[in-house]
């Protein structure tokens, strides 16, 4: 089983799956090892306003599967257009948090089951 290189956001334990062994390899020739936030220089409100948006998209995806949904049907019951949709589910920079909240509502979970998926539980 390879050795991974854990990381902690909180109190949840995250493991990536680069090996230790390649890790070091690479540090070793030079190359700096570490998160996506810190290749972009995010700071720490960036992070977190781009974990909620991946957030909110994966929970609109799994809405959309647990309705049986297509993109298009999707975008009809929302009054919205399928590339719309196909950009919440991609969590496009572009959509709103606005609009995917509210579009996630409006496929059934309640605001407190929204706020959840957001703090990272599913809905």
């Amino acid at each position: 089983m390879p050795t991974t290189t854990p990381i902690v956001r909180g109190t949840r334990r995250i493991d990536f799956t680069m090996q230790r062994t390649k890790q070091k390899k690479l540090q070793a020739a030079g190359w700096r090892v570490g998160s996506a936030a810190d290749f972009l220089e995010l700071t720490a409100e960036e992070a977190a306003l781009v974990e909620i948006r991946l957030r909110l998209a994966r929970s609109l995806r799994s809405l959309r599967k647990k309705h049986h949904m297509t993109q298009e049907s999707m975008a009809k019951r929302l009054g919205s257009s399928q590339s719309r949709i196909a950009k919440m589910g991609k969590a496009d920079p572009s959509v709103s948090l606005e609009l995917m909240v509210r579009s996630a509502v409006a496929l059934g979970p309640s605001a407190k089951d929204v706020g959840q998926a957001i703090s990272g539980g599913s809905i």
